[in-house]
């Protein structure tokens, strides 16, 4: 279906109740993508939101992958054209039988169910990749880390959690490098946010502080009105300014800041949660801005509220 009459379909021919509100995160590997996606489903809980990966529709599994001239960041090491129409019926409020990538393992094993919901996540290496996904898509976001910091994210989780050595994980960092520039990159100037994680210029990070945040909004789409947020007294948490991005154009870029005082950011956080259409009593979740059990990120934490704003802006 071309991407143009997908947009049609979704906008005219699908009542509204049954149309699921469809958000794209899209990233580099180790990039933080799941984290993200995580705090943002267990706040709109089980019931409401469906989370999946397109890392799912690898094309060949672990062992296979040494055999073939690229990596799982090319669009030929994946199954785009099936990806294409599982967003397209997802979009439409129908469910599809999705294949399973194994990161544990390696191994490509059993497919399952997936019934889409009030909202569905969609997070991946390439869920951006062509003009017929993003059509599947209300909210489209890229994540940005700053890349010595990515690098170290994914040393420490494919150490720990995949069983690599270090030496193999440089190794595949190197290798994935020029599909990362050729295919996954080029992502971030198809989404209407984007969220880059790194220290403040100018000022080094000790152990144990937490990173900063930019988040770019594009006028692609409708964003929170934070003025009542963004007084005089927040600044030293958050702050708002007009920036020209990478491309030359201008965009909003929201700087929300790692060394400010916690019980500063947690007001920030009170005050955009009020924004959000959950019950009047409904406590701050607490685990918006988990990034490791025990570990916490007060801009983390802010991103996803405004990805929470979104959500449910859309669903209404």
């Amino acid at each position: 279906m071309p991407d143009k009459l997908m947009r049609l379909r979704r906008s005219e021919s699908v009542p509204e109740p049954s149309r699921p509100v469809m958000v794209a995160i899209a990233g580099d590997s180790a990039a933080g993508k799941t984290t993200l996606t995580r705090g943002i489903a267990d706040a709109l809980g089980a019931d409401r939101a469906t989370a999946l990966c397109v890392d799912d529709y690898h094309r060949y599994d672990r062992v296979e992958r040494r055999s073939v001239p690229f990596t799982v960041l090319n669009p030929e090491c994946n199954y785009m054209d099936v990806l294409e129409q599982h967003l397209q019926l997802l979009a439409l409020g129908r469910p599809i039988l999705k294949p399973v990538y194994d990161h544990a393992t390696g191994q490509l094993v059993r497919p399952v169910l997936v019934e889409p919901r009030e909202f569905v996540i969609v997070e991946g290496l390439l869920p951006l990749h062509t003009k017929l996904s993003r059509a599947c898509f209300d909210i489209a976001v890229y994540l940005d880390p700053a890349e010595d910091i990515r690098r170290e994210w994914k040393l420490k989780r494919d150490c720990a959690e995949r069983g690599y050595t270090r030496d193999q994980v440089l190794a595949e960092l190197e290798r994935r490098e020029p599909e990362s520039a050729a295919f996954i990159r080029p992502q971030r100037q198809q989404a209407d946010i984007s969220v880059r994680f790194a220290p403040v210029a100018g000022h080094s990070v000790p152990d144990g502080a937490q990173l900063s945040a930019e988040i770019l909004l594009r006028p692609t789409i409708q964003h929170p009105d934070l003025s009542h947020v963004l007084t005089d007294d927040d600044r030293r948490t958050v702050h708002l300014k007009l920036i020209r991005d990478s491309d030359g154009r201008p965009v909003d870029a929201l700087h929300v800041h790692g060394h400010a005082p916690r019980e500063d950011s947690r007001i920030v956080e009170k005050a955009i949660w009020e924004q959000l259409s959950f019950a009047p009593d409904a406590a701050l979740p607490d685990k918006l801005g988990e990034f490791a059990p025990g570990n916490r990120s007060e801009p983390l934490a802010i991103a996803q509220l405004l990805l929470l704003w979104h959500l449910l802006e859309a669903r209404r």
